[in-house]
């Protein structure tokens, strides 16, 4: 009976972890700097998050809910701050900064929606929230 249980139990662990690269999620961060941080969370299948930081002070948080969603966010310069929030199945979203002291949240709510967007100078913000399936979103900003 306990030999039983026991290859049981280990062709169970055999099965779950032949399965997990199928269903893993993936981050991958850079960072050449000071002071930099990246985090957030992922839940579902075949999520991707990438972060990419050179500078000082600079914040990116990528939250994934659902499956297939890539979020991307590469920030130069100090002080910057990018936040993406994905709930559902394959969106998209992806910010670029480059100065000092800017401020992106790309909320993306429903399946197939694409947003990104560019800032470029000092103190930009955008704020884009996405709700339902399909949706495109681009956005570029200047500021002095």
């Amino acid at each position: 009976m306990i030999a039983k249980f026991f290859i049981t139990a280990v062709a169970a662990v055999a099965i779950a972890a032949s399965a997990a690269p199928a269903m893993s999620n993936d981050v991958f961060v850079n960072q050449f700097g000071f002071g930099n941080g990246a985090g957030g969370s992922q839940i579902g299948w075949n999520n991707l998050l990438g972060v990419d930081q050179t500078g000082n002070w600079n914040t990116a948080t990528g939250h994934q809910n659902g499956g297939n969603n890539v979020g991307a966010i590469g920030q130069q310069g100090n002080n910057n701050y990018a936040d993406t929030w994905q709930d559902g199945w394959n969106n998209a979203a992806g910010v670029g900064q480059f100065g000092d002291n800017h401020t992106a949240i790309l909320t993306q709510d429903g399946n197939g929606n694409v947003a990104a967007g560019v800032q470029v100078g000092n103190g930009c913000n955008a704020n884009i929230h996405q709700a339902g399936a399909g949706n495109v979103t681009a956005f570029v900003q200047a500021c002095p």
